[in-house]
């Protein structure tokens, strides 16, 4: 059986495309004892309310038929943010040598995050510049990788 995530992500793809957008994560969390479905969408130029409003009301429909998810949730569509976490290869691939944030499970040097250009990425492991030196880290030491934006 398909992962939630999984199933809505097949539903959303066909609309968020439509609306002119990509697919950029599905998320399926429970917080504060709810449980909320969150689709995050990208776009060139920046993803506008309206984007969120073509893809939101339509999938909910769709999302309503198909019935994918037993019990209530809260669904959302949102913008991936200029601050967007990375998971998929992909994600990693198109911001190859952008300023990135790495966040660890447990402290490396008294430290838990990293800031430097994204370098490398393999199976999970990611490589940063980070000032003059080259920093790795596991798959299994890092709990989060997120663009850095500069404001």
């Amino acid at each position: 059986m398909a992962k939630v995530t999984e199933t809505v992500a097949a539903l959303a793809a066909p609309i968020v495309e439509g609306a002119g957008c990509s697919l950029w994560d599905v998320e399926y969390v429970k917080e504060a004892g709810e449980w909320f479905l969150r689709v995050y969408i990208d776009k060139g130029g920046g993803v506008s309310i309206d984007d969120c409003e073509s893809v939101s009301r339509p999938l909910s429909d769709l999302l309503d038929e198909a019935d994918p998810i037993e019990g209530s949730y809260t669904f959302e569509v949102s913008s991936a943010g200029a601050d967007r976490v990375l998971k998929k290869p992909e994600h990693f691939e198109q911001f190859m040598g952008a300023e990135v944030e790495v966040k660890l499970y447990r402290p490396r040097d008294g430290r838990k995050e990293f800031v430097g250009l994204l370098r490398g990425y393999e199976d999970g492991a990611v490589t940063l510049e980070v000032g003059t030196q080259t920093q790795s880290f596991t798959k299994q030491e890092i709990a989060l990788v997120r663009l850095y934006p500069r404001f």
